[in-house]
């Protein structure tokens, strides 16, 4: 009788501390997506860029295509997933484009979080590892910028969404013996979905793919080689359709934004003064450090555990037999690696490492912190919840029976408790105190930066733009010339300079253009029928294929001069109907350098009409217009193309 109530008193004990530890991992996550959640709303905010997804949205909603500028076929955005997910949900709901994009935005935040928890906890080994505690999550949603870009209407929260559900998935792979195909080819398709969410997450798919694809093949009724054709199959159907549509409409292998920010080219010295930038005024360094000492640590105790456990001697007193060290036998163990949670992490971790060397290969961005918070969110997942494993010992008041590794659990409890001490910290420092003015680094806080200039605390609707300089003024001017004509932005914030179109006007008028650099605020004021280019050229190929100005600011170093802009858009180009700063020469000189036979096929793989032949002379050609540039000086590029000057005397 004793022994039969010490046993179900030992197991009533199990009992009770498995269901603590399921109520502190599941309040876990409700509080970290509770804090998040209530951290991006407070600090919600739809950017100039995500205003600038709204306006392909509104043309594909009434019938444009994917366009940014109606007859002009550039791909603005850089993200298509996020572009065509805002576009269904706009349609299914009919609600306002910035309110539903908010929503999406938000929803998925928090939702990254969730599955980033759920993919670490199975890591871990569950809830019977012990007490899982929010660690990496803490210091995700604690740095400011992610909860800036939580919202924002951009594709920041798809990316880190992405990344917490390839995690998950795989690490359930990665601990599932017989794998069942439905699920495994939908991981497929999932990691083969990535370069669509953003290019740059093109590496972590296609190291999760090959991961995939090496491992050992599950028991089908298929051969080997006909399940890894099958892994590539599905992994490509969607983004190699795609990737040969865009080729043939857009005229490019990639999204017109990597060719107006030169994303292969170099600038190392800036890149890491952009990483500083996030790391330094948060001491990031430091939480990263004391997690990865507590998560190995804690790996440490579970596997010193794991060991005595096993009866790894051999009792009959042989010696075991040597490994098999074969080239074989290597890549057949290399192999099964590579379906284990470890492998995964290797993944991960490495994925984040690689990413940040690229952003600081490339200088990085002009918003803060925002393009370094995937590569973050994927250092933190291996350490999003950590296991706090309280000896059995100790909870019966035995501490002198317990063994060096039982005190692990004090190593993860204060790496959990300064994490936590170090998440309040930083989430009420702030970085960059410039507020509307722009530092040499380039480096900006984009949310208050546009609360600033704005005067709102939430700029959300497009309307809430019209208060930032110069945009009312457009508005107005806009209106008051029914003629049409070219606006350029003026030193004054109240009017505009407008190069009017050549007479005879036609009924209705000649339309508009306007050639500024904030897209997003400008294009959603203004309706469909507005052509709105910049010189920096996300939404304009002449200026995007310029060169890179090697001392311009970080993701601003385009600046195409307006008097391109006023030959292309077919303006009255003397004065004094030209604003007065400009040069009737270099007028002259540019229009007679847009006729350079290059530069007219690349103008007429956006705007000639979309036949057959145009497609394929697009997809044939996308890779010579993806490297092609001109001088944006009209005298230069006319020498560069070949072409006599205009404006020479004659000899």
């Amino acid at each position: 009788m004793p022994v039969g109530r010490a046993r179900r008193s030992a197991d009533d004990s199990v009992a009770r501390s498995s269901r603590l530890s399921r109520i502190i991992f599941v309040g876990g996550i409700l509080l970290t997506a509770t804090l998040f959640a209530a951290g991006g709303w407070q600090r919600r905010w739809i950017a100039d860029d995500g205003l600038i997804v709204l306006r392909t949205v509104r043309n594909l909603m009434a019938g444009n295509g994917p366009v940014f500028n109606a007859g002009e076929r550039v791909e603005a955005n850089t993200s298509t997933v996020w572009t065509y997910l805002v576009w269904f949900f706009s349609w299914l709901t009919q609600a306002r484009l910035e309110y539903v994009v908010l929503g999406i935005a938000l929803t998925l935040s928090v939702l990254a979080v969730v599955f980033a928890m759920l993919g670490t906890a199975r890591l871990w080994g569950g809830t019977a590892s012990g007490f899982l505690v929010p660690a990496g999550v803490l210091v995700y949603i604690a740095v400011p910028p992610a909860r800036d870009y939580a919202t924002s209407g951009l594709e920041s929260s798809l990316v880190i969404f992405w990344l917490a559900v390839l995690w998950w998935w795989l690490i359930r792979w990665s601990q599932t013996e017989k794998v069942r195909l439905p699920g495994f080819f939908g991981l497929v398709f999932f990691a083969g979905m990535a370069p669509l969410v953003r290019p740059e997450m093109t590496l972590v798919g296609a190291l999760a793919l090959l991961m995939l694809f090496l491992a050992p093949v599950p028991e089908t009724r298929f051969r080997a080689w006909q399940f890894r054709i099958a892994i590539v199959a599905v992994a490509g159907l969607v983004p190699i359709v795609y990737q040969v549509w865009r080729m043939g409409y857009y005229g490019l292998p990639y999204p017109n934004t990597a060719v107006a920010k030169d994303a292969g080219g170099a600038k190392w010295k800036q890149g890491f003064v952009y990483l500083w930038d996030l790391v330094g005024p948060y001491w990031l360094w430091l939480p990263l450090l004391v997690l990865a000492l507590a998560a190995g640590i804690a790996m440490w105790s579970r596997r010193t555990a794991d060991l005595d456990g096993r009866h790894g001697v051999d009792f009959d007193g042989e010696a075991d037999e040597a490994p098999d060290t074969s080239l074989r036998s290597r890549i057949h163990r290399f192999s099964v690696w590579l379906h284990s949670p470890s492998a995964v992490v290797a993944l991960m971790v490495g994925s984040g490492l690689l990413l940040t060397v690229y952003e600081i290969r490339v200088g990085g961005d002009f918003m803060h912190g925002r393009m370094l918070l995937p590569q973050l969110f994927c250092l933190l997942l291996p350490v999003a919840v950590l296991p706090v494993r309280i000896p059995a010992g100790l909870l019966r008041g035995e501490s002198s029976g317990m063994h060096g590794r039982d005190w692990a659990f004090v190593v993860v409890l204060a790496a959990f408790v300064g994490t936590a001490g170090w998440a309040l910290f930083a989430a009420n420092t702030t970085a960059i105190k410039a507020g509307t003015k722009i530092s040499s680094t380039g480096i900006v806080d984009e949310r208050i930066y546009y609360v600033l200039n704005t005067g709102h605390d939430h700029p959300i609707r497009a309307e809430d733009y019209l208060d930032y300089p110069r945009m009312r003024a457009m508005v107005r001017d806009i209106t008051n010339t029914p003629d049409g004509g070219l606006l350029i932005n003026s030193p004054s914030y109240m009017n505009w300079y407008i190069a009017p179109p050549p007479e005879p006007i036609p009924d209705g008028g000649a339309g508009h253009t306007v050639f500024f650099l904030n897209l997003g605020m400008t294009s959603m004021n203004v309706s469909l029928d507005v052509r709105v280019v910049d010189q920096m050229g996300l939404a304009y190929p002449l200026a995007a294929h310029t060169e890179r100005l090697s001392d311009g600011r970080i993701g601003h170093d385009k600046n195409l001069y307006p008097d391109w802009v006023v030959v292309d858009a077919g303006m009255v180009d003397q004065h004094p109907w030209v604003p007065w700063f400009m040069d009737e020469r270099w007028l002259t000189q540019a229009r007679a350098a847009l006729k350079c036979p290059e530069t007219q096929s690349l103008l007429a793989s956006t705007r000639a009409p979309l036949t057959f032949d145009r497609w394929r002379h697009n997809v044939q050609q996308s890779l010579d217009f993806a490297k092609y540039r001109i001088d944006r000086v009209p005298k230069y590029e006319l020498e560069r193309c070949g072409l006599p000057d205009p404006t020479a005397p004659p000899k």
